[in-house]
Order: structure tokens, then C-alpha cells, then sequence
């Protein structure tokens, strides 16, 4: 079984919704497409980074920067999507920490109008490389090359892609008989949420190069 090395773009699409407050912002919440949510959480990785955000996630950013609500800031920047199965079940863990914010606080927080959460939705489109690996030691040369955007879909877009909602390297590896347990079981303990791409293609590198092939 073949390993198909792929690129991919992840691309803004306006959805024409914006909240001022809070409330606004849990109300649409509710029915806002599961791709609005994955983008304001992941999209940010793909971005241009000059220094370290101060946080991951647009919600959070929004709250501490636009509504002066830091305390809801740091309920919301403390939130891994990778802890949830799916897209629905972060959907809900957004809106129990706004409506638990809420809860017994009748003051509106209202951000200036250029200052609107605007949700952006996404299309990922996905690119062929024409480069195919038929033997896992071959992404130990391979990786520290790849470009973030490949990093990106085989390690963090894949987890919505695959039935076990994992990684593309975890998902090819589990194919082999039980072969390479213990690369899965390293790769596994990867968060790639908080670490900037490189800084994650840094450590998936180090696991391939690290590990002893001759098992």
C-alpha cells in the first residue's frame, strides 16, 4: 500500500454573518455551517505568522480584542479541538462556555461596528505532488521537506477525513500488520494545535528520524 503525498489550500469564503455581542455570537453559533467553526479554529495555521499569537482561535481573539472580555478569552483560548471527535461536539463545547459566561449577566458587550465577528467560511482544495512513498522510512528524508500546507492536510485534515479520525501517517502505518505500533503510538502523542506548522514538521521529522527502523 502506497503513501500519496499531497498539498492543499484552505480557502476564505465570506458567509455574509456577523455578531456585535456575545449573545449574537452563541445564536449563530447554533446553526453556522461545521466549516465556519473548523476554519475560525485551524484556518490561522495556514496564515502568514510573524510572531507568536496570542491566540489560537478567531473566538477568543474576538472576545479579548473586540469585546475587552478577558476571562471569556481565556475560557475560549484554552479550548483543543483535537480533544473532540467531530466538528458538533466542539460546536457545543463553544456555546456551553458562552452560555455558562452568560449565565446571570445581564450587561451587553458590544464591539465597535468595524470590530464585528464576521464568520468566514472555507473550501480546502487538495493538490497532487506526484510523489508517492512506499516504505514509511522514506519520510524520514522526506519530511523536513514537505511544505507546511502537505504537514497541514496529512497530519491535521486528515483527523475529519479518516473513519478513526486520525492522522494520514497513523492511518497508513495501521495497515502494516501491527508492523510500526510503537511509530503510531509516538505520532499519537502529537498535538498539532498549539505549535505553528514548522514547529510541527519539526517534531513529526525528528519522530521518523528518530525511530529505530531495524525493529
Amino acid at each position: 500500500m502506497k503513501f500519496v503525498i499531497k498539498d492543499c489550500a484552505l480557502i476564505p469564503i465570506a458567509t455574509g454573518k456577523s455578531a456585535r455581542t456575545l449573545r449574537e455570537l452563541r445564536h449563530l453559533l447554533e446553526s453556522i455551517e461545521a466549516e465556519s467553526i473548523y476554519y475560525h479554529f485551524w484556518g490561522n495555521l495556514l496564515k502568514p505568522r510573524f510572531d507568536d499569537p496570542e491566540f489560537n482561535n478567531d473566538f477568543a481573539a474576538w472576545a479579548k480584542h473586540a469585546l475587552h472580555d478577558g476571562a471569556i478569552a481565556e475560557k475560549l483560548a484554552v479550548i483543543d479541538p483535537t480533544d473532540f471527535t467531530d466538528i458538533e461536539d466542539l460546536r457545543h463545547e463553544i456555546i456551553d462556555i458562552i452560555e455558562e459566561s452568560l449565565f446571570g449577566d445581564d450587561s451587553i458587550h458590544l464591539c465597535q461596528r468595524d470590530e464585528k465577528f464576521n464568520f468566514i467560511t472555507s473550501q480546502i482544495l487538495v493538490f497532487n505532488t506526484d510523489t508517492v512513498v512506499e516504505n514509511p522510512k522514506e519520510l524520514t528524508a522526506l519530511l523536513p521537506k514537505l511544505p507546511v500546507s502537505s504537514i497541514f492536510y496529512h497530519f491535521i485534515d486528515a483527523r475529519r477525513r479518516t473513519p478513526e479520525h486520525i492522522d494520514d501517517f497513523r492511518a497508513w502505518l495501521s495497515g502494516m500488520n501491527g508492523k510500526f505500533t510503537k511509530l503510531i503510538e509516538e505520532l499519537a502523542n502529537v498535538d498539532p494545535y498549539f505549535s505553528p506548522l514548522p514547529v510541527l514538521r519539526d517534531r513529526l521529522s525528528e519522530i521518523f528520524a528518530d525511530y529505530d527502523w531495524s525493529d
